[in-house]
């Protein structure tokens, strides 16, 4: 299916599907496409919702890990999701939904952890990017995958532009920054909802060894490795991301409240 983009009150958005909500959160270079196999696989049975994080165009002031969160519970708030979500999140994304589990744990029924920071992470946006460079840039997308391939032209030349803006990668740079000091090592074992990991075996920005620690420190989690996989399961495997999911949700079924 194909995207449709929607706004509504200065947000962009995906919103597919209906029933239970699956809250996708997308990474520092990511999009809203990164989720295109989770969208076709699940607006059939789930309602789909993905913001579209502002790590391009947000305040200076606020470019950080605790304004993303302020981000999506405004967002969450303006859109009425008042029922407990399942909250998925990859790389950035997956760091701006532990950060919003532990202020908003009512809001959260499930979490779902893909190539997450919050504990270790090496990625580009710690530099600045080289300007102009383009075999350098699309080198190191690349690099997010086990299969260069996936890396295609399109997503290499999405990358590319914003590297070209000075606004954008000052932006990157400092939330980048602001994800590494924001370490959860302390925090961790208070999230007490599920969450499932699902884990690149050939992840080289956040390595199989974080996924453990992650896997340690959260008491209630679940983790699973997907082999020829680098930092994006659900783009670079997204059958075998999708059957995991599957199962984690059937599995972590609500169970209705009984009345006396």
């Amino acid at each position: 299916m194909e995207l449709q983009i929607k706004q509504h009150s200065g947000f962009k958005y995906v919103d597919e599907g209906s029933g239970e909500v699956l809250l996708l959160l997308h990474g520092l270079f990511g999009a809203l496409s990164n989720w295109q196999g989770v969208i076709d696989e699940f607006a059939r049975d789930y309602r789909v919702v993905i913001p579209m994080l502002p790590v391009y165009d947000m305040p200076l002031t606020r470019a950080g890990i605790t304004g993303l969160v302020e981000f999506v519970e405004g967002f969450v708030k303006t859109m009425g999701l008042n029922e407990p979500a399942t909250v998925l999140g990859n790389s950035l994304g997956g760091h701006v939904a532990l950060v919003y589990t532990l202020r908003n744990s009512a809001r959260v029924q499930r979490l779902v952890l893909t190539g997450s920071s919050g504990l270790f992470e090496d990625s580009m946006g710690g530099s600045f990017p080289r300007r102009g460079d383009y075999a350098y840039v699309q080198e190191r997308v690349a690099y997010t995958f086990y299969d260069p391939k996936v890396a295609t032209k399109e997503l290499v030349d999405e990358v590319f532009d914003v590297t070209n803006s000075n606004a954008k990668c000052l932006r990157i740079i400092t939330i980048a920054r602001s994800a590494q000091r924001h370490n959860l090592t302390k925090d961790l074992g208070r999230i007490q909802v599920p969450v499932l990991l699902i884990w690149g075996l050939n992840d080289t920005i956040t390595p199989p060894l974080v996924a453990h620690e992650f896997h340690r420190l959260l008491p209630n989690s679940e983790l699973h490795f997907l082999d020829h996989c680098g930092h994006a399961p659900m783009m670079e495997r997204p059958q075998a991301f999708n059957r995991l999911l599957h199962q984690f949700l059937q599995q972590q079924v609500p169970q209705p409240t009984i009345g006396a």
